[in-house]
């Protein structure tokens, strides 16, 4: 099986910084969208903290061999999942230090979606409300579950008016994100890989633009991960895009 992806990002049409951050490697299968938060820029040395953090771990414990785990291990996780769940870890607390260490980045943080795929499975991990979506058998699926104020409510009351809910002041309030404390829980997900399947890493400046519809119809048009990502992004545009935007777009082929 092939693994094909591609990135884009874009400031969107009203902030004049672009926070969000990405990084993607097909070769050694993984991929990370980050939106990072705080003032004077602090944002954005966040998020590429926080690529820049699990990139490394990942590549340091892509042999296999004897590396220091900082966190432990989980046995009840597998390698790669352990591998994955590390990184993010690592990431949170070099924020935090770096945090501490200027006035001008108190209280920084980022949000984080991360993939690792190994051979016919997919891991993943998210902190904050960016998203990884799968598409597969004509359908749309957010494999993620957002840390929001927003979604704890609904957790709590799936009952509740979600037109309601996405107009309250605190809709925007995120209660879980890398950087913004010195240890954080983070949990990791595993599924098997099928060929056909499409996964989309995404800030909320894209989720935001787009609902899940406009997203699943512009995955079923089949066109490269080049295109698709490209679609997605302009789609978003095509509305406010009051928020930066990031779409990473992994398919998976025989």
């Amino acid at each position: 099986m092939t693994i094909t992806a591609h990135g884009v990002t874009h400031r969107g049409r009203v902030r004049s910084v672009n926070e969000d951050s990405w990084i993607g490697d097909v070769e050694l299968g993984f991929f990370v969208v980050a939106d990072g938060m705080g003032g004077h820029n602090a944002g954005e040395v966040a998020s590429q903290l926080a690529v820049e953090a699990i990139r490394n771990f990942l590549v340091r414990t892509n042999d296999g061999e004897s590396v220091t785990w900082p966190y432990g291990l989980d046995p009840k996780l597998s390698f790669n999942s352990n591998r994955l769940l590390t990184s993010l870890k690592v990431a949170n607390r070099r924020i935090f230090k770096v945090s501490e260490s200027r006035d001008d980045y108190t209280g920084m943080g980022t949000t984080a979606v991360a993939v690792l795929i190994d051979r016919d499975r997919i891991i993943y991990s998210s902190v904050g409300d960016s998203r990884l979506y799968a598409y597969a058998d004509s359908r749309l699926q957010q494999l993620t579950r957002d840390d929001s104020w927003v979604a704890e409510i609904l957790a709590r009351d799936p009952g509740l008016d979600a037109t309601y809910l996405a107009h309250h002041p605190m809709r925007h309030v995120l209660t879980n994100v890398l950087g913004a404390r010195d240890a954080i829980e983070v949990s990791v997900s595993e599924r098997p890989l099928v060929p056909g399947d499409r996964f989309l890493l995404c800030s909320d400046g894209l989720h935001g633009s787009l609902g899940d519809q406009t997203i699943a119809s512009i995955l079923a048009e089949g066109l490269s991960v080049i295109k698709t990502a490209e679609r997605l992004i302009e789609a978003a545009l095509s509305g406010t895009a009051s928020d930066n935007i990031t779409a990473v777009v992994i398919a998976q082929s025989l």
